[in-house]
């Protein structure tokens, strides 16, 4: 017998649709309805920033189904639409042009935006920033002049398009308040490594600096630092972070800005889940977090996708996320605690590396690594175990992590 529920996804991002269509092929056949702000079908952002921003892959390589298939599927998907409020108590959502919608149960993923700069001169036309398929063609297009490019942050997004920009022979520079390259992610001597590989490829790096203002007449043509650096540019890319569109929930929001939901991604309102970036998760290992990251976004879609029917399972994913930059790949799981005890395999100076991070009971928490990917990946179940694996046998590169793994009892 069909299911006559209507249940809606609010957010056509990568988390929303992995859990549209995990919705169909879990058995869900009643009303589905995706909302999404763009006009294009749900894709996925990584290659923006990589593949997509060299040329290697086209739009079609990034849908994260073709678009065809939600029509097969009879997903109801209304692109170029807001939601603009949710009502829980009527169980309403208000879209633009107050058009009214009843749900039943309900996905809020709306992903996050970029986080703007107040500077002087940032509408100045070759101003950029990096969220959508038309934001990548427009630094394409600045790319294609040849620069020279000025970055401001050098946190993922702009590592990751300093890389591809000089991929593309572009003179890039980048403008960084912290000390190193992904510094909160990595920390400062990992972070010195990638800073090392960066400069090997000829990028320019300005770090305990920030922006001051933007010049030009028209159009950009110079950037200023407050360390009162002049740098030459032909256009920039802004890349300061972002922040949480969770502007429809009508309760309190999180510390972090997220929609706070419990260990099984569903809010204080019943039949009401937030998954991805706008989600505020009550994780059993690391408390209240709020992750931005695609492999992330893919497992709490699926995750919120089998509670919405029902599942109740709880949401204990350890976190893991990549960074592909030149020929290196940059790789964590887990979160480091504060005054966390590292063990390394490899070494700094070589660029070729994986930390372990223990906490002060010796429970490993997270594992980084750089140019060194195996082990990431095979540490996985030891940070989702909380296992305390010996010290001696995490350093020595001989030993493999997947025999660390606690016996089951």
């Amino acid at each position: 017998m069909t299911d006559r529920r209507t249940l809606v996804v609010v957010g056509a991002s990568l988390a929303g649709a992995t859990a549209a269509a995990t919705l169909r092929e879990e058995g869900f056949d009643g009303r589905l309805v995706v909302i999404g702000a763009e006009d294009l079908a749900p894709y996925e952002r990584p290659p923006l920033s990589k593949g997509y921003l060299r040329g290697e892959e086209s739009l079609d390589d990034l849908f994260v189904r073709s678009p065809d298939w939600w029509k097969e599927h009879d997903v109801e998907m209304r692109s170029g639409v807001r939601v603009e409020s949710l009502d829980p108590a009527e169980r309403v959502l208000t879209l633009d042009e107050d058009e009214r919608l009843s749900f039943d149960v309900a996905l809020i993923a709306t992903g996050s935006r970029n986080r703007r700069v107040g500077a002087p001169g940032v509408e100045l036309e070759g101003v950029l920033d990096l969220r959508t398929v038309a934001d990548a063609d427009r630094i394409k297009e600045a790319a294609a002049s040849g620069g020279p490019a000025v970055l401001i942050g050098m946190g993922f997004i702009g590592a990751e398009v300093a890389a591809s920009l000089r991929a593309l022979d572009v003179d890039v520079t980048v403008v960084e308040p912290f000390e190193t390259p992904m510094q909160r992610a990595l920390g400062m001597e990992a972070g010195r490594a990638l800073a090392d590989i960066h400069a090997d490829h000829g990028v320019k790096m300005r770090f305990a600096d920030s922006l001051e203002r933007f010049e030009g007449n028209g159009r950009v043509e110079r950037v200023v630092t407050t360390l009162g650096d002049e740098l030459d540019a032909a256009f920039a890319v802004v890349g300061v972070g972002v922040q949480p569109n969770a502007e429809i929930w009508p309760g309190e929001l999180a510390v972090d800005g997220g929609i706070p939901v419990g260990p099984t991604l569903e809010s204080e309102v019943p039949g009401v889940f937030a998954a991805g970036d706008v989600a505020s998760h009550e994780h059993p290992m690391f408390g209240r977090i709020r992750v931005e990251h695609f492999d992330n976004a893919i497992k709490m879609g699926e995750a919120a996708a089998r509670n919405m029917l029902g599942a109740g399972a709880v949401f204990d994913d350890p976190h893991w996320f990549w960074s592909d930059q030149y020929d290196v790949q940059v790789q964590m799981v887990g979160r480091a605690p504060e005054g966390a005890h590292t063990i390394m395999r490899g070494s700094h100076a070589d660029r070729s590396f994986c930390s372990f991070s223990l906490d002060e009971e010796g429970v490993l928490r997270a594992v980084t690594s750089l140019a060194w990917p195996r082990d990431v990946r095979r540490s996985i179940k030891l940070v989702q175990a909380g296992a305390r694996p010996d010290p001696e046998a995490l350093a020595d590169p001989e030993v493999d992590i997947r025999t660390l793994l606690p016996k089951e009892e």
